[in-house]
This record gives C-alpha cells, sequence and structure tokens, in this order.
C-alpha cells in the first residue's frame, strides 16, 4: 500500500485516503455519515479524470451520480484531489470503504495529469480491495454529446502542434469509435475525418478551442463546434464507461490499471536518444 502512496505525486494526501479507508483518521467514521436506508445495498462508482486542464471527480451509484465537481489542474492538483474526493464523499454521506469500484481517466492527456489520476485510483482501490476500471479520455469527453446523430470529434491539445483526437458515433448513450484514439497534426486529422465521412461533424474539447480555425478553414460548413459548456471532460460520463467495463466482467486489479499515453513521453524519447 505504501508503494502506491509513495509513487504518487500526492504524497500525504494519498496516505491519509488510505488512512481513512481503514479507520485510521480520528473524528471520522462511517456514523459520522449515516448512508439512507434505501441506498445502502447500492454499488458506489468513485470516478476520476485528472487528464486535462479541467480535473473531475464523480460520485455516483448505478443509477445516479451523486456528486460531481471541477477543479483547475494546472495548479495545485497534488494537494487539492484527495481532499476534494473526502469533500464529495462527505456531502454524499459515503466512506471510501463502501466504493465498489473506482475509474479512472487512463489517457491520452497531460502525461502529468494522468499519472495522477491513475496513481490515486490505484491507492485508493489497493487500500479497499477493490477493483479499478480505465476509461478513454476522449471517449468520455465526447459523451458531453451523448444521444446525438452527428458523428463527434473529441479533441485535446497535445502540444508540438498535435492533437489527441478521436472520432466518435455518439447516437446511443455509450460511444463507438470511428477512428481510434490517435495523435497527429490536427490538419492531417481533419483529412482523415473527411475521408471517412461527409456528414457534418461536431468538434468538442481544448484542442478543438484551440484549433477551430484550422479545422474550419481545411473542413468548412462540415465542422460544427459545441458550445463552450460541452468543452470539459466529466468523471460523470466515466462512470458510465466503467460500468460497461464492469458487467463486461473486464475490471482490473490496480496493479493492471495503467496509463495509456499514445505517444512516449519526453522523459523516454530521451532514453530511446541514448540508447
Amino acid at each position: 500500500m505504501s508503494d502506491v502512496a509513495d509513487m504518487s505525486p500526492h504524497g500525504g494526501q494519498l496516505r491519509r485516503m488510505m488512512r481513512l479507508a481503514s479507520g485510521k483518521i480520528s473524528g471520522y467514521s462511517e456514523d459520522a455519515f449515516p448512508t439512507p436506508a434505501s441506498e445502502r445495498h447500492a454499488m458506489y462508482i468513485l470516478s476520476i479524470d485528472t487528464s486535462t486542464a479541467l480535473a473531475s471527480v464523480a460520485l455516483a451509484t448505478e443509477e445516479k451520480v451523486l456528486a460531481e465537481s471541477l477543479l483547475p489542474a494546472e495548479r495545485c492538483l497534488s494537494a487539492r484531489l484527495v481532499p476534494e474526493i473526502e469533500r464529495l464523499l462527505a456531502m454524499a454521506g459515503v466512506t471510501i470503504g463502501q466504493i465498489d469500484l473506482f475509474a479512472s481517466a487512463i489517457g491520452p492527456g497531460s502525461f502529468t495529469g494522468v499519472r495522477a489520476g491513475v496513481a490515486t485510483v490505484q491507492g485508493l482501490a489497493l487500500s479497499t480491495g477493490k477493483p479499478c476500471a480505465g476509461f478513454s479520455t476522449l471517449a468520455a469527453l465526447a459523451m458531453n454529446l451523448s444521444l446525438v446523430s452527428r458523428p463527434v470529434c473529441a479533441l485535446l491539445d497535445a502540444r508540438k502542434q498535435e492533437v489527441y483526437g478521436g472520432l466518435y458515433d455518439c447516437s446511443l448513450p455509450l460511444p463507438t469509435a470511428l477512428i481510434e484514439d490517435c495523435v497527429m497534426p490536427p490538419a492531417t486529422l481533419a483529412e482523415m475525418i473527411c475521408a471517412h465521412t461527409a456528414e457534418p461533424v461536431i468538434f468538442l474539447g481544448e484542442g478543438a478551442l484551440r484549433y477551430r480555425d484550422l479545422i474550419a478553414s481545411r473542413m468548412g460548413a462540415q465542422a460544427i463546434f459545441a458550445p463552450s459548456s460541452h468543452h470539459a471532460g466529466r468523471a460523470a460520463n466515466g462512470i458510465l464507461l466503467a460500468l460497461a467495463t464492469y458487467h463486461a466482467g473486464r475490471t482490473v486489479p490496480p496493479d493492471r490499471l495503467l496509463p495509456v499515453y499514445i505517444r512516449p513521453s519526453e522523459a523516454e524519447l530521451a532514453r530511446q536518444k541514448k540508447q
């Protein structure tokens, strides 16, 4: 347990959460936040998405979202994430020991952010003995437009004049990938999308905001851009993806919840050059 906490960018905060799970924090107990009788046998899922500039934490049952929050991830995420999880649990009257499934965005996205979310979920799942489920950051983002009939392209800024992108059919509650998650220049992805479909495509995400003019110049009226309220990822969307993984019997133990970066990190590239 301590190994995961030591590797996590949250350090002491994650160790605090582990102690909370084992009932070792003074002043906190399950009796402090009694669970309503009607929900005592509900399945609880905690979901984290820290892969973009705006992090998200959500708590839900299979039937409804109980609490969700958004917080800036660019500054002090390591000091704020675990306290935010504690706050949401307290608001909902749920203890960490009652969580049945832990979910995390596994990428693509910020290397530091993805590692932070995965390490936090690993630590919490390890401390409680519960399973994990990872979900695509881009698939969860595309779910901001669930049940729309047009294809949805979720884009994140990958820097180096590239985007992380995926094209999805969102006509059902769970998205289906039409173009798998990838990383490439936005102009190249726009050309790939035009070759795939002649339908209008809805773009959303921070990558769509940054490269809006370029995409519009390449695709014209075929490119539609979502309103500003739809560009941030939501951990609650990840809960639906995690539940699908759970019901398919594909959850994993904490040590097998792994990031999916799509492209090598700067550190990995540096190591490859030295070899």
